[in-house]
């Protein structure tokens, strides 16, 4: 039988970067190449100054130190990228929210003023229309979509599932990434609109099983937690767009993509997910309103 489940080896450090000699990287040997030549020029041009024990006992911690930073990791990075980090952190502003005193308050003196709060800046730049969004000077589109449950599948349908998805990835012409969030899910408005449409179902027992489901809405929406899924494909703006809803239709989930109302209604949930999502669409950030709906 061919029905075995299909294991494809993926190396554990897929991103790892690759080695030049004895085993450690260009950055790694670059590291120890710049003190290890600083210190010879340091040497040959001072050396005579300092009797050889004292330029021993100088150039030990000196070594200690760059190995550590050379080698070292810390929070999965590179010690030496996660000390450029830190030393950029500490150039931004701690406040990022713009902040101005209401009408009326008082303001009380310090002897030293109060900092200053930076603009808050996101990467993400415009929202166009259609849906393209910019992030960085570059273009991406958001599409929407869909999960398979790939157990339930034989093993020749997730041989078919990894490949169709392999084949996605391989055609790929920028960077992309795939989002999935989870956000507590609102249902009493839907139990507002049973309760709305009830009165014209034609039959009473009809209207009653729509109480009674109306109320069973809002009684799991009080006892539990549920939850709502959102999975978003972000792609590089142009065919990638369309490349990706046909190989994602072809594996048999489904793949919208999203207009500039939707992809500002997905960006203001990713800013804050605790709040229920707006019912009803969203405007374009620096597009004009043009149509009005009227209740």
């Amino acid at each position: 039988m061919d029905d075995e489940v299909p294991r494809v080896p993926v190396p554990a450090d897929i991103g790892a970067p690759d080695k030049i000699a004895w085993g450690l990287t260009f950055r790694q040997l670059a590291i120890i190449g710049a003190v290890a030549g600083a210190g010879w020029l340091l040497y040959s041009r001072f050396g005579p100054l300092l009797p050889p024990l004292l330029w021993v006992v100088v150039a030990v911690p000196v070594a200690g130190v760059t190995a550590v930073v050379a080698l070292g990791r810390r929070d999965g990075l590179p010690l030496d990228v996660w000390l450029r980090h830190g030393l950029a952190l500490r150039q931004v502003p701690r406040l990022q929210a713009p902040g101005r005193a209401r009408p009326g308050q008082l303001l009380v003196e310090t002897a030293a003023p109060p900092p200053v709060p930076a603009p808050l800046r996101t990467a993400a730049i415009t929202v166009a229309g259609d849906g393209t969004l910019t992030v960085d000077g570059a273009a991406r589109c958001l599409v929407a979509c869909g999960t398979t449950n790939v157990a339930l599948r034989t093993g020749q349908e997730q041989a078919v599932l990894l490949s169709g998805f392999g084949q996605w990835l391989n055609a790929l012409t920028g960077p992309a990434q795939i989002v999935v969030a989870a956000q507590r899910h609102d249902l009493a408005p839907y139990a507002q609109a049973v309760l709305d449409n009830t009165a014209r179902l034609p039959h009473e027992a009809l209207r009653a099983a729509a109480d009674d489901y109306a109320a069973f809405l809002l009684e799991l929406d009080q006892s539990r937690d549920p939850l709502r899924r959102q999975v978003l494909a972000v792609v590089p703006a142009g065919p990638a767009r369309e490349a990706t809803v046909r190989a994602f239709t072809a594996l048999g989930v489904s793949a919208v993509p999203l207009d500039g109302g939707a992809v500002t209604a997905a960006l203001a949930g990713a800013v804050d997910p605790y709040l229920p999502p707006v019912p009803g669409p969203r405007a374009v950030p620096g597009i004009p309103i043009t149509t009005r709906r009227t209740s």
